[in-house]
């Protein structure tokens, strides 16, 4: 690696991978939430109270294989750590705000 490949910018698959692992934690966090404020109440054969978190746990876990299975198929080892953590870091916060949504669906 030379001096001028350490700042440059990502291309390609780099690029787009952390907005599509954005992308995937959205569109599952509202899925379920969707799912569950309009009254499903079982989620993989499981019809606890707390089910519809299990499955928001799913997306999340989804989403963290995705972030990383995404930043090592760009096949760019520059910055894979901070790539992969940028994603996973954003893929946080719609979990979390679909966590707060399902509140008063399982409570």
């Amino acid at each position: 690696m030379t001096q001028d490949d350490a700042g440059a910018p990502a291309t390609g698959l780099a690029r787009w991978a952390v907005p599509t692992v954005w992308l995937i934690s959205a569109i599952g966090s509202a899925v379920v939430v969707g799912l569950a404020w309009s009254g499903t109440r079982v989620w993989f054969h499981d019809a606890g109270p707390y089910a519809a978190l299990g499955v928001l746990g799913m997306v999340f876990a989804a989403s963290v294989i995705a972030a990383l299975l995404l930043q090592l198929a760009s096949r760019r080892p520059q910055g894979y750590v901070g790539r992969a953590s940028a994603s996973i870091a954003g893929a946080v916060v719609p979990v979390a705000v679909g966590a707060l949504a399902l509140l008063p669906v399982v409570g």
